[in-house]
């Protein structure tokens, strides 16, 4: 199976799209996570002191320091923006499977300030990576405005996952999203 770096899923994505509607994939599940009740990022990072939010999104760095004394920082992106998410040892161990191996993941948590710098407290975790990579199998993204109205041209639709391929000839399985992990 081929793993697509996030920075070649963008590029499949704006060739599939109008370039003028190239968005990140999370975007095409807005829909389905406000109905999850699932805050963006960007509403999370700006959310008041102590507040509980539920937020989505694509994992970009997990980390794990030696002097951090068994919590993980994980930063998560959404079309708007991104999280930085605190996970301490207990939510981390019962959630090891989703923490280590989603590369789309909820969180619900609870927000903490201090000055500029604003985290979110992991308490459960979810692993969104099948509705992720969903994404390439929709043959037409929620969300998305229907062109047909104003153009009077029927929006791209995206291929089936099981026809793109990448520019190496490897046929693509889904779409996943590589992550930076450090220890």
């Amino acid at each position: 199976m081929l793993v697509l770096t996030r920075s070649f899923s963008s590029f499949l994505l704006e060739e599939l799209l109008d370039d003028t509607d190239a968005r990140l994939p999370v975007s095409f599940l807005r829909a389905e996570l406000v109905r999850r009740r699932h805050i963006t990022c960007a509403e999370a990072m700006a959310s008041r002191d102590k507040r509980w939010v539920e937020v989505a999104g694509v994992v970009l760095v997990r980390q794990r320091p030696g002097s951090a004394k068994g919590v993980m920082f994980i930063t998560i992106e959404d079309e708007t923006g991104v999280a930085n998410l605190v996970v301490w040892t207990k939510v981390f161990e019962a959630n090891r499977r989703t923490v280590l191996g989603a590369g789309m993941m909820g969180v619900k948590g609870r927000i903490q300030r201090e000055g500029e710098v604003v985290h979110l407290i992991a308490h459960a975790l979810t692993d969104l990576s099948k509705e992720f990579a969903s994404v390439a199998r929709r043959g037409k993204a929620e969300g998305v405005v229907d062109a047909t109205i104003s153009t009077g041209m029927a929006p791209p639709r995206m291929p089936p996952a099981e026809t793109m391929s990448d520019p190496y000839g490897h046929v693509v399985d889904e779409i996943r999203v590589k992550t930076r992990d450090f220890r």
